[in-house]
């Protein structure tokens, strides 16, 4: 990120006053994120329920689901050739806070996203939903506050969109900590935190205003701790972690695959086909961004085997990796969380007296902390996946071996050549 000096030397004064644009970029991130969630629903519907029933095609064909994921495939490589912007930056790339792109890219970068979210491929839509909303903040702020530096209007635009993504400005609080502490310049640590706090909390309220549900879900109450929970619950999450491990592995790997082929047309069109062929194996439960499903595996784990769940966990990890080597425009975290929920409720499958609550955040908890090397936004989400605050104290225990395991692990991400890193990948 660009220098943050700016935001450690703010003033008490200057923070009342940079309240109002904070605020403002709150609503407006939101906004956005609703509005294009919302665009992503109507088309979604289109595309698997209006159009194969007014052509009379059952809406779990096989068919169905290989000719949509393909032809998203295919229209998302077009707007990544043709349109201008190009799609923004290959989101294999990207992290959370990854400068923002240009204001002239935003429509195409939207355009991505809403195909990506649409049309049932395994990506979040953190990451270009950021670059959005970041993009649109700067590009106000330089026309009518002046007075929001350029990265003051970055970190607020990001923290305000993962407020709005999770429900909480508590996730923006805990995954902007580091970034807020490193930060030069006088001030406690919540002198820094206070804008982007602000900005997170009218974010989150105005999503829960737009009627958008919390990030949690109904998990019957942890009554540990006991011993034995220690090592079941380390051990899921190390399963969980190993399984991103692999997938970090394999990433930078098949992107180098696809993108051999050059043409962008080319390549998302054969990864929405292997997407296609992989939701044919897995399942519907295995598309789309994750998070529905992941509410649907955690309501329902007794229709579920030990079997079809590692099957779920598998196919959904090969997807995740596909979709964000071969193009499409999105983020890991939320088909991450997928992923890790079903390896915690496999375990509880094969081992019942492994409390659920615990089996569920610590496979969400592996999985995240390898995919974000945060360790605060992987305990809030094994907390806000159970809505348990009781598991808090084992998680707390249970991430320090796991973060010893993922903390050398390679990055879920595709790093540029020359970037530090980027030969390990090789």
């Amino acid at each position: 990120m660009p220098d943050q000096e700016p935001l450690g030397s703010l003033s008490v004064r200057t923070l009342l006053v940079m309240s109002l644009p904070a605020l403002m970029i709150g609503v407006l991130s939101a906004l956005v994120l609703w509005g294009l969630e919302r665009i992503a629903e109507v088309l979604q519907t289109g595309l698997w329920e209006t159009a194969p029933d007014a052509l009379g095609i059952p809406q779990d064909s096989p068919w169905l689901i290989v000719a949509v994921l393909t032809l998203t495939g295919a229209a998302v490589g077009l707007v990544v050739r043709f349109v201008p912007g190009h799609g923004g930056q290959d989101s294999a790339t990207t992290e959370l806070d990854s400068p923002p792109p240009p204001i002239r890219a935003v429509p195409s970068v939207a355009l991505a996203a809403v195909l990506g979210l649409a049309g049932g491929v395994s990506l979040g839509p953190e990451n270009p939903i950021i670059a959005i909303n970041c993009a649109i903040a700067v590009a106000l702020c330089a026309r009518f506050v002046r007075a929001v530096p350029t990265n003051v209007a970055v970190l607020l635009a990001s923290a305000a969109t993962i407020g709005a993504l999770f429900g909480t400005p508590v996730a923006a609080a805990l995954v902007l900590t580091g970034t807020v502490a490193a930060v030069r310049g006088g001030g406690s640590l919540w002198d820094k935190l206070f804008l982007p706090v602000a900005a997170a909390a009218a974010g989150a309220i105005t999503m829960r205003m737009l009627g958008s549900p919390a990030l949690a879900f109904d998990v019957p109450a942890y009554t540990g701790p006991n011993a034995i929970d220690l090592l079941s619950g380390f051990a899921i999450a190390a399963v969980s972690a190993g399984l991103g491990i692999a997938a970090a592995w394999a990433l930078p790997r098949v992107h180098r695959l696809f993108h051999s082929l050059r043409n962008p047309i080319l390549f998302t069109t054969l990864g929405g086909l292997v997407l296609g062929l992989l939701g044919v194996i897995g399942g519907p439960l295995t598309l789309f961004k994750g998070l529905e499903e992941t509410g649907e595996l955690i309501a329902h784990p007794e229709d579920y085997s030990a079997g079809q769940l590692a099957l779920f966990a598998g196919i959904k990890l090969i997807a995740l990796v596909v979709a964000a080597s071969a193009g499409f425009r999105g983020g890991r975290i939320f088909p991450a969380v997928f992923i890790g929920v079903a390896v915690g409720l496999c375990a509880h499958a094969l081992f019942p007296s492994v409390p659920l609550g615990l089996a569920i955040a610590c496979g969400g908890m592996g999985i995240v902390l390898l995919a974000t090397r945060d360790g605060w936004i992987a305990l809030f989400l094994g907390v806000a996946l159970t809505g348990d605050i009781g598991l808090l104290p084992i998680l707390c225990v249970i991430v320090l071996p796991t973060w010893l395991l993922v903390t050398r692990a390679p990055l879920l991400e595709v790093r540029a050549p020359g970037s530090p890193g980027a030969a390990a990948d090789s």
